[in-house]
């Protein structure tokens, strides 16, 4: 009886809650047209709107000399009493500083597929102020197991048009700019001008791809680039690393070496990819009288993909939300270590640490202060160097090359003063060890200021994670 009297009180206590919080929002709202606001999507504003939905410049134009105040542009979003309220938990996650910086940021997506249209989705839902949405493509039947908003009544609308008109009712301050466009040389200056906080390169094209991708790094623009999501079921295998980083991946091989061919780009690129290896093949082309044809004949596009691969839609569904989340702390400037990619099995780090212990023999006469267990050591080697030399800023060995890699690579100390702690060990190769030892931090310091700088961070990382 008494448990029952408890769930009747938590019941009451729930609703009483909830009513509160819905005449709030309506006073919210009521204020909110009282004083003159208006979203570019309402009702009230449907008959003066253009064919897109969009609002008409004579109903711009009008909105003004009303004093109506349109928010979808310009001005502090955070202003906003709605919006403000829509975006809470973001603001109690980043703080009102970092969410102002996701809001004032403009982004450009290519690509609004499975991938780009979960990406473009929680974007706005993480609240950018202002988004570019490209794509050529329509909706289709069989893209609506993958799409992040569309519905069989949005099929055979272009894919920019269908996420602009779902857009404007989850998060109406935004300003949209929908292109039914396919990117290409001829459009970079349209589709890349404005100074983008960041561009979302979710294309499966690799002409394209590698286009959108050199013209960024030319412009000195961010980007993140997804790999191929199709024909993999693993969520708990996507990353997201350097361009040369990304394995078992055919789209990635593929950029990769038309990047360095073509325009001498070997890495710098970030990317969302899966080290899972594809579970099915592109299925065979047939035509209209059901026999194997030559896709290549019915290309609408040129070089653009006809043949179908399996798609399972909760991959680049991941996919899409891990590139918003990485852009959206990048933006907020949240310090975010993603998850090396090493392919280190426990023998290798055994092996680091034998080695370490045998220096410190040879060096100091005793291995006493060498104060890091094999756990340890999987820390450092992986999550501090991931598993190469100190003085590599960029991965050169992956897959089993990284296996290889260890035969020449030993832990060591850093500062020759301090013990061999988890915040005073770095990875380096052997003959690189050899010259570290025969100068002191000083002399790194004057002769190679970048490295110190880079080394010395690194370590402080260890010291917060460990709480030193």
């Amino acid at each position: 009886m008494v448990e029952r009297s408890k769930s009747l009180i938590m019941m009451g206590t729930g609703a009483i809650l909830g009513s509160v919080a819905t005449i709030t929002l309506l006073k919210l709202l009521s204020r909110r047209v009282g004083n003159g606001y208006i979203s570019k999507r309402s009702g009230l504003l449907a008959e003066n709107t253009t064919g897109d939905g969009s609002i008409s410049t004579r109903e711009r134009e009008r909105m003004a000399h009303n004093g109506v105040k349109d928010v979808s542009v310009g001005g502090d979003l955070l202003k906003d009493e709605i919006a403000s309220e829509q975006l809470t938990r973001n603001i109690q996650f980043f703080g009102m500083e970092s969410q102002r910086k996701v809001t004032e940021s403009f982004v450009v997506v290519i690509g609004l597929g499975g991938v780009g249209s979960h990406a473009a989705s929680m974007l706005l839902r993480s609240g950018v102020g202002r988004l570019l949405l490209v794509d050529f493509d329509q909706v289709s039947v069989s893209s609506l197991n993958r799409h992040a908003v569309a519905t069989r009544e949005d099929v055979g609308t272009p894919k920019a048009v269908c996420l602009q008109k779902h857009f404007a009712s989850i998060f109406p301050e935004c300003q949209i700019d929908a292109r039914v466009q396919l990117y290409d040389a001829s459009s970079e200056e349209e589709i890349l001008s404005g100074q983008p906080d960041f561009v979302l390169d979710c294309i499966d094209n690799i002409d394209t791809k590698v286009a959108l991708l050199a013209a960024c790094v030319r412009r000195g623009l961010r980007v993140l680039s997804a790999t191929g999501a199709g024909a993999r079921a693993d969520p708990t295998r996507i990353r997201v690393a350097d361009l040369r980083e990304s394995i078992n991946d055919p789209l990635s091989r593929a950029v990769r070496h038309r990047l360095k061919k073509d325009h001498g780009i070997e890495g710098g690129i970030p990317v969302v990819f899966s080290l899972e290896k594809p579970k099915a093949k592109l299925l065979p082309f047939k035509g209209s009288t059901g026999e194997e044809e030559n896709p290549s004949d019915y290309q609408i596009v040129p070089g653009f993909r006809v043949r179908i691969i399996p798609v399972l839609g909760t991959i680049p569904a991941i996919f899409g939300q891990v590139m918003a989340s990485y852009v959206v702390t990048q933006l907020a400037g949240l310090p975010v270590q993603t998850e090396p990619v090493v392919n280190l099995d426990l023998d290798h780090y055994r092996t680091l640490l034998q080695r370490l212990i045998e220096h410190e023999e040879i060096l100091y006469g005793t291995a006493m202060d060498v104060q890091v267990d094999v756990e340890e050591v999987m820390y450092v080697v992986k999550e501090l160097w991931h598993g190469r030399s100190a003085r590599d800023a960029f991965a050169r060995d992956v897959g089993r090359a990284m296996w290889r890699s260890v035969n020449d690579l030993m832990l060591l100390r850093w500062d020759q003063g301090k013990p061999a702690s988890v915040s005073n060990l770095i990875l380096l190769k052997f003959e690189e060890a050899e010259e570290h030892e025969s100068m002191t931090l000083d002399d790194i310091r004057d002769r190679e200021p970048d490295f110190f700088a880079r080394v010395t961070g690194i370590l402080k990382r260890a010291e917060l994670d460990f709480g030193l």
